[in-house]
């Protein structure tokens, strides 16, 4: 009966052990039973912040839809004013910058830390170029005083293109200053989530360098990853909706 006793204890300090050795995972948090919990606690917080990230910026494309019906000569003269080609061009660098936040995800499963690092960095040097093309553009439009306001002004050779092609559209200035405060508005908050994005890729870029993830261990990959891709897919909608509406 003793004996008995002594091999039933003696297994259960032999599954404690494994047990207790699997806590101790460089990677694994102490509030985690394992591995794959602790994965599957992170992609549902993601998700989570990604379901309050989209009521947030539905309550901006509601607002642009409301005013969009309500003045629709005025958001189309608005879109007239923006720079299509950058507009595009940042477009194409964000599709690009996804590809590359994919094949950072995919080199972080596999192990490869050199190409992570690499893919990694290409996306922040992605970023930095979609930044620096919004840039130009908000100086353009500040140095031509296309900011709302008591000095609000359009490029007189924009306005006209509009007019030639909608000659009985008449615009009225104050409600078209509507539109660059939606612009402005969901643009710059969009920039802003760049930035946070280029800093987050910048601290995994850091730790991948210092060998901290692994096939085993890539979740902050996978994580931010999704974030980058949602908000790459804002843009894709902010495009159309700022940019072409006014030449359709």
């Amino acid at each position: 009966m003793a004996t008995r006793t002594l091999n039933h204890a003696d297994a259960h300090a032999v599954a404690g052990g494994a047990h207790h050795g699997e806590e101790h995972h460089p990677g694994l948090a102490h509030h985690f039973d394992n591995m794959e919990q602790q994965r599957d606690s992170g992609t549902l917080g993601m998700w989570v912040f990604l379901v309050t990230e989209i009521m947030f910026f539905g309550g901006m494309f509601l607002a642009y839809m409301i005013f969009r019906l309500k003045f629709p000569n005025e958001f189309a003269a608005g879109s007239y004013q923006l720079d299509v080609l950058l507009g595009g061009i940042n477009t194409a660098v964000l599709i690009g910058s996804s590809l590359t936040m994919a094949l950072a995800v995919f080199f972080a499963q596999t192990g490869n830390k050199r190409l992570l690092v690499l893919f990694l960095s290409l996306t922040i040097l992605l970023g930095f170029a979609f930044l620096g093309i919004k840039a130009v553009e908000y100086g353009t439009k500040i140095s031509h005083n296309t900011v709302p306001g008591a000095n609000f002004h359009v490029e007189s050779d924009k306005m006209a293109s509009f007019e030639r092609k909608h000659p009985n559209e008449s615009v009225d200035q104050r409600r078209l200053q509507m539109f660059f405060v939606i612009y402005y508005m969901m643009t710059g908050i969009h920039a802003l989530h760049m930035i946070i994005g280029i800093g987050i890729m910048a601290v995994l870029a850091f730790f991948a360098m210092r060998n901290r993830y692994s096939p085993e261990y890539h979740s902050h990959i996978e994580l931010a990853g999704l974030y980058w891709h949602f908000v790459d897919v804002v843009w894709i909608f902010l495009f159309p909706l700022l940019y072409l509406i006014g030449r359709q």
